[in-house]
């Protein structure tokens, strides 16, 4: 009688249908929220994507919209519920929820409400999924991460920010657009705030592979000189205000930076990503959480690169630690 062939005596995986897959929970079904979980699925970021809100009928229909298109998409299943148990066991929860930024607002004057939020939400989606890593995204990021750190209790390494790895996209993209490079070959981070304090490290960016600041010119364009830089920097920090203006919201370009983030993680990409996270001794600075380049993987944000800062970029990293600090010490962190 032949014997039956074992796949695993030959190197191959047999199928398993209870085997473990990769669970994105998004919590808030907002505008960014949805968008994230749409980006995400658009992208095969992760095989189960939860989404929770308080708004039962919103979430359990962005869910069903969503799910209605999974035909067209890397194959995935999709849940909505106003039950923090729809969260439990993810891998990732990206949380999106919070006061909505209105025209002419800081991100700042949104901290009161947000952390009110985090507050109530936070420990439960701890105790449902104790092993997730967990990324905020909603605003001010900077200070709501500190708050959520001291909330949840989790390790800074499985609790951050999404911090400026928007802005740098935003930065990239305006010096894609003078110097007529793709914006692929564009090597440039914003650090600080993910806000008005944030700036760019002009001293360690690099197109192609040529330092920024040596840039001399293509295809018509001429060098990023020092007035062309600072008005690069405005417009980052202008943009989004430019666009809550104009339709109410930021969603598209945050849900695809989100979506970035989530890869790094679930894949264990160890990419390097401006996430904010809570710094000690990065140049001098400790107990903030502001974004520097880092190395994102499986279990959260890692080493923090050391790069290298002029004088006047150290002076902004700095005056921007401040900012943000003052404002997390007014709500008691």
């Amino acid at each position: 009688m032949t014997e039956s062939l074992d796949l695993e005596d030959i190197g191959l995986t047999p199928f398993r249908s209870g085997r473990r897959t990769s669970k994105l929970a998004i919590v808030g079904a907002g505008a960014v929220g949805s968008t994230m979980a749409y980006a995400a699925l658009l992208r095969g970021a992760a095989r189960s994507v939860a989404l929770f809100d308080i708004n039962a009928a919103k979430v359990e229909a962005e869910a069903l919209d969503l799910g209605h298109g999974i035909q067209f998409m890397p194959m995935a299943e999709v849940v909505g519920s106003d039950d923090i148990a729809v969260c439990a066991d993810a891998d990732v929860v990206m949380f999106t929820a919070g006061a909505k930024q209105k025209p002419g607002q800081s991100r700042l004057d949104l901290a009161e409400a947000t952390i009110g939020l985090v507050r109530k939400v936070l420990p439960a989606l701890v105790e449902v999924a104790p092993n997730a890593v967990y990324v905020m995204v909603t605003n001010p990021v900077d200070v709501v991460t500190y708050a959520a750190l001291q909330i949840s209790g989790l390790p800074p390494s499985q609790l951050f920010g999404s911090g400026t790895v928007l802005d740098s996209s935003r930065l990239r993209y305006l010096i894609s657009q003078h110097t007529g490079v793709a914006v692929q070959n564009v090597h440039a981070y914003i650090a600080g705030e993910h806000g008005d304090t944030e700036l760019p490290l002009w001293g360690s960016a690099s197109i192609g592979s040529v330092p920024l600041l040596e840039w001399t010119g293509s295809g018509g364009s001429g060098p990023l000189t020092a007035e062309v830089r600072d008005r690069i920097a405005h417009e980052v920090v202008d943009s989004a205000y430019r666009i809550i203006e104009g339709k109410g919201a930021t969603n598209y370009a945050v849900a695809l930076a989100g979506s970035r983030i989530i890869e790094a993680i679930v894949k264990d990409e160890r990419r390097v990503l401006p996430v904010s996270s809570l710094l000690d001794d990065f140049h001098g600075i400790s107990d903030v959480c502001l974004s520097v380049p880092a190395i994102v993987g499986a279990h959260g944000v890692g080493e923090r690169l050391p790069v290298p800062l002029s004088d006047a970029e150290l002076a902004g990293l700095r005056a921007s630690a401040d900012a943000v600090r003052s404002v997390a010490r007014q709500f008691g962190f």
